[in-house]
């Protein structure tokens, strides 16, 4: 029909102007990018519970109290959801816990949850298609992220709110601290193969979309999570956060993918892409393993 070869016209001419939407296309496509989303999810899931049962047990009060703020600050806990994170993160039981398990069951938790590490790490390498590090190289660097984010999640609270000053500051800070901390995420786990100016487009993006989910959480999550624990107890808790997180992770996944595409496809390739004959380095073209 006329109006199909017309859109066909319009879409070869597109093409042949920005061949970088042939790529991005191309990549979003046949990635199964959103398949990679929900696994890394779930490793961020099983993850979260025994280092939040560890911080439970093991942290002084003070740190508890810090995560439980940050926690609110994230979520906008109130009502039934903040009365069971505070059954965990306040429960008396945990002393005997730390008294029986000790220091081993920190170390385990802690070697368990790099389970995430290793999904956001092979999230990155599909995205620039590199192949995998060997797991000497590897393996610090996945406890290395997995201890800094613990601790950006544990400063979520003054983050969020502009260090008192509200939400006009709150929204840039937080911005600023997202870019800054997926440009370092990609580098750490793709064994610094990458140089971090082509790493920028990813990290913009994934900023502009955990900042986007970061604004809409407190909007929908307070009342969603509330309804679940009411209707389904614990379980409707667990079932409210593991959508979120599905939604976090595919939109990060999306975003390094994207990024990657971006920085090595024109137009932006020429201004990312480092000179060798600076000592710049080029990404490696390698497909992942």
């Amino acid at each position: 029909m006329a109006w199909t070869a017309r859109l066909q016209h319009l879409r070869a001419g597109a093409e042949q102007r920005f061949p970088v939407l042939t790529e991005l296309t191309a990549r979003l496509l046949s990635a199964n990018l959103l398949d990679a989303g929900t696994r890394l999810a779930a490793q961020a899931f099983l993850a979260s519970v025994p280092l939040l049962f560890a911080f439970a047990a093991f942290a002084p009060q003070s740190v508890r109290d810090q995560l439980l703020e940050s926690l609110r600050a994230m979520f906008g806990l109130s009502g039934a959801s903040e009365r069971e994170l505070q059954k965990v993160l306040g429960d008396p039981t945990m002393k005997s816990l730390r008294e029986t398990s000790g220091a081993i069951s920190v170390a385990l938790a802690l070697i368990s949850a790099t389970s995430f590490s290793r999904a956001m790490a092979r999230v990155c390498q599909r995205a620039w298609q590199l192949p995998k590090t060997g797991a000497r190289i590897s393996a610090w660097r996945w406890v290395v992220w997995l201890l800094a984010l613990v601790l950006l999640v544990l400063l979520q609270d003054p983050v969020r709110t502009g260090f008192g000053a509200g939400l006009w500051l709150g929204v840039p800070v937080f911005f600023v601290v997202s870019t800054g901390v997926w440009l370092w995420t990609q580098h750490l786990l793709l064994a610094a193969r990458i140089a971090w100016l082509q790493l920028l487009p990813g990290a913009l993006l994934a900023a502009a979309s955990t900042s986007a989910l970061g604004l809409t959480a407190r909007l929908y999550m307070p009342g969603a999570l509330n309804r679940s624990v009411q209707e389904y107890g614990s379980m409707g808790l667990v079932l409210v956060m593991l959508s979120w997180l599905i939604v976090l992770c595919a939109a990060v996944t999306f975003a390094v993918t994207i990024g990657a595409v971006l920085a090595t496809e024109p137009p932006l390739h020429r201004y990312l892409t480092p000179d060798p004959a600076d000592g710049g380095r080029a990404p490696e073209t390698s497909q992942p393993r």
